[in-house]
């Protein structure tokens, strides 16, 4: 496994109010019952060194990825953000746009994915449905091919509802489950205990300054991933990305 990034060269974009870092397949955004330090931690502290701020440090957790995929991930400064930013993810004024690389190629190159997940709490998975089942909840996204090497094919994800391990569990469930992920039917795993599933950008409408904000995370620093961001074009690379996500502003 590589040298982990230290935080302070992950850090995406940054105001007053909001802090956007780009997330290691290794960490965990919360605590949970490995109790290993969470990112969510890591912001605390390093705000507390930044700013040298005495006691406690906010950092709200506003969504999550799981351990194992990389990319954007917000935190709130504030309160007043943190509740303005959970208003929008229930109203689903975030748009969230994710990259994943799989070994079969999608019987479209371009489709709309409706399924009807049942979350397993015990395996800690979801199983997808084409018909509403008890317990079951609506899936949705669109994906588009990308491009392709001689063994594996990147997709692009728009992700229209926020499901447990939606996007996992509805492209296994068209046969292209996502590259080193074994829970969803990948034959082998990862070096690292990565997947290759990375949350490529989020966009919406800043919650206290009312303009349009995106910001984007490079993918991890692989192999692969290296040979796929080069055969991308400038439009595929910059597609979406606001001036305001390249840099600090307070």
């Amino acid at each position: 496994m590589s040298t982990k990034r230290p935080l302070t060269q992950r850090i995406l974009y940054e105001d007053n109010h909001l802090i956007a870092v780009n997330k290691l397949p290794s960490e965990i955004v919360q605590g949970d019952k490995t109790g290993d330090r969470p990112l969510s931690e890591e912001v605390k502290l390093y705000l507390k060194k930044k700013y040298n701020k005495p006691g406690n440090v906010f950092a709200g957790v506003i969504h999550r990825l799981d351990r194992p995929v990389s990319g954007v991930v917000i935190f709130a400064k504030t309160g007043k953000a943190l509740s303005r930013m959970n208003e929008l993810v229930k109203k689903r004024e975030i748009k969230k746009i994710y990259w994943a690389i799989v070994k079969n190629k999608p019987p479209e190159k371009q489709a709309i994915l409706r399924h009807f997940l049942v979350r397993n709490p015990q395996k800690n998975k979801s199983f997808p449905s084409n018909s509403k089942r008890e317990g079951s909840k609506e899936a949705v996204l669109s994906y588009r091919l990308m491009a392709s090497s001689k063994d594996y094919h990147l997709l692009e994800i728009d992700l229209q509802t926020g499901r447990h391990h939606q996007i996992r569990a509805q492209l296994s469930a068209i046969g292209c489950p996502v590259r080193g992920d074994l829970k969803y039917g990948y034959p082998r795993s990862n070096k690292d205990a990565s997947i290759s599933l990375h949350a490529r950008s989020v966009s919406f409408i800043h919650p206290v300054k009312k303009k349009p904000l995106t910001v984007s995370a490079a993918p991890p620093d692989d192999v692969l991933w290296k040979y796929f961001v080069k055969s991308l074009g400038k439009a595929d690379l910059s597609a979406g990305l606001a001036s305001e996500s390249s840099g600090n502003e307070k």
